[in-house]
């Protein structure tokens, strides 16, 4: 394994468990989570409950729909953490060699869209920066390849870069919110904020509840990406439920509050319109950079599994180069089906490895890998099961929107795949990785 040691300042274990001496307390790994989910598109989020339901209802639907996914999140972080490896080589042991490539081709492929996303937005907000500051018109597209080449730059160096720029950006970001919520309390009170008229197309509870779950069901299910790097299984669960629950549904909720209280939804006509300007957006654009680093270093690491040849910094920096070209080619227009589609094809991948840990915990260890089949056709049947459950409780035009479980498709086809592999699991509990004739 001596590849991995001639680059000192990019050391990730991209292909081992993460040694004991390197991982981390709940507080470190709370801050990574909270800058790797808290961005302009969080408070998009917000902003759009804001604008589509009352107030009372959008801290429901926000309130609901964290839990739920810090729920999820837990689960994951608790496999990452028990293991210290990458989401890739966990589902590796559940789907098999090739089923774990074909996840990572997935997540990859989805996470380049979010990296997208993210950037278009990261570079629009920009230019409406530099054009209010400094009166000049650069173009969306320039600082999208600026801010491309910096967030794939922290990523190449990995986990380390990651957790430096969140120690930075967190406690600005609180600065921030908590702030707006001081500014805004002055002029307005609950009551009137709950009664304001809605500014757009009126969402249900159980609609605003699906789009927080779909807005970070992938970041939930390649939660061991970051939890391999936890120093025990609570550390990840603690740090799953404050960064999930606890900050992005506080994120949420003064995004609602704002947007009320401003009758905007874009976020720079918020903080224009609450007075903070330019300090408000350079806060919002570092916590883009924040969140942007993990899409791409997680797609780096699903590809380190594939091409296990070339270094992970090669492949984060083809992963950035892929991602900023999406960006440029305007992503962004295809947001709401591009988060339905992912809503429907990851959630169940998470529900297959964290069901499968239960029973084959003790095989989940890196010594085993060479042991680990081509394919394992019952988990990827219930990975296609699964899926197939979410397109019908998925509404059109992405889904068949025949019937509802939970109201929200990302936690149906987790809970599906879930039970599945269950009743796979007792039912071949005594079956091991172990090859024959190689059991000492």
């Amino acid at each position: 394994m001596d590849h991995r040691h001639q680059h000192k300042l990019i050391e990730d274990y991209e292909l081992d468990p993460v040694p004991e001496d390197k991982r981390q307390g709940w507080f470190k790994q709370t801050l990574v989570w909270i800058a790797g989910i808290v961005a302009l598109s969080a408070t998009a989020l917000g902003g759009a409950l804001g604008s589509g339901m009352n107030l009372t209802d959008a801290i429901i639907a926000s309130f609901i729909g964290t839990f739920l996914l810090s729920l999820l999140s837990a689960l994951c972080c608790i496999v990452g953490a028990k293991t210290g490896l990458s989401t890739a080589l966990i589902s590796s042991f559940a789907l098999g060699r090739y089923g774990s490539m074909a996840v990572s081709v997935i997540i990859a492929i989805s996470l380049f869209g979010w990296f997208g996303v993210q950037l278009d937005l990261f570079g629009s907000s920009l230019n409406k920066v530099i054009m209010d500051v400094f009166g000049l018109n650069i173009a969306p597209g320039i600082l999208m390849i600026i801010g491309g080449a910096l967030m794939t730059l922290t990523a190449c160096i990995g986990y380390r870069a990651i957790e430096k720029l969140s120690t930075i950006a967190v406690p600005l970001l609180a600065i921030l919110l908590i702030g707006s919520v001081y500014m805004i309390s002055k002029s307005f009170s609950f009551e009137e904020l709950n009664h304001m008229a809605l500014t757009s197309n009126p969402l249900t509870v159980g609609m605003g509840i699906s789009s927080v779950i779909g807005s970070l069901s992938v970041g939930a299910i390649i939660g061991p990406d970051i939890s391999r790097y936890a120093k025990s299984a609570k550390d990840a669960a603690i740090s799953a439920f404050l960064s999930y629950f606890a900050a992005y549904c506080v994120v949420l909720i003064i995004a609602a509050v704002l947007a009320k209280a401003t009758s905007e939804v874009d976020v720079v006509a918020i903080m224009i319109g609450i007075g903070w300007g330019t300090g408000g957006m350079l806060v919002l654009i570092l916590a883009q950079w924040t969140t942007n680093n993990t899409n791409i270093y997680s797609s780096a690491l699903g590809f380190s599994v594939i091409f296990k040849k070339v270094p992970k910094y090669i492949l984060t920096i083809i992963a950035g180069i892929i991602g900023t070209t999406f960006a440029i080619s305007g992503i962004y227009d295809h947001f709401i089906p591009f988060l339905n589609v992912l809503s429907v094809l990851i959630p169940p991948i998470g529900g297959i490895y964290t069901a499968d840990f239960i029973f084959k915990h003790r095989e989940y260890k890196f010594d085993n890998i060479q042991h680990i089949p081509n394919m394992r056709v019952q988990s990827l049947l219930t990975w296609f099961i699964a899926s197939i459950v979410a397109f019908i409780t998925t509404p059109n035009p992405t889904g068949f929107g025949l019937f509802t479980i939970t109201g929200a498709p990302g936690i149906d086809s987790f809970l599906a795949a879930f039970i599945i592999q269950l009743i796979i699991g007792f039912k071949y509990k005594n079956e091991t990785l172990t090859v024959k004739g190689d059991a000492a």
